[in-house]
């Protein structure tokens, strides 16, 4: 992902935005290192953060290159 995207997610009728960065992600004015920490914060349990966000298919771990690869 090139940093100024954002990645938007509605999670119990809230919108959540996420702005990539030169060294991660920043979420609600503070910066993190990773989708996943992002995912817990908002969620309160453990997720994986580009399948939260939606960048992978449910039931792929990794993605396969391309675009996200």
């Amino acid at each position: 992902l090139k940093p100024g995207a954002r990645l938007v997610r509605e999670w119990h009728g809230r919108t959540h935005t996420v702005t990539v960065t030169e060294d991660g992600f920043e979420y609600a004015g503070t910066s993190y290192p990773s989708l996943t920490k992002i995912a817990k914060k908002i969620t309160g349990a453990h997720w994986s953060g580009p399948r939260f966000f939606g960048l992978l298919a449910m039931g792929k771990e990794h993605p396969s290159g391309g675009r996200n690869g």
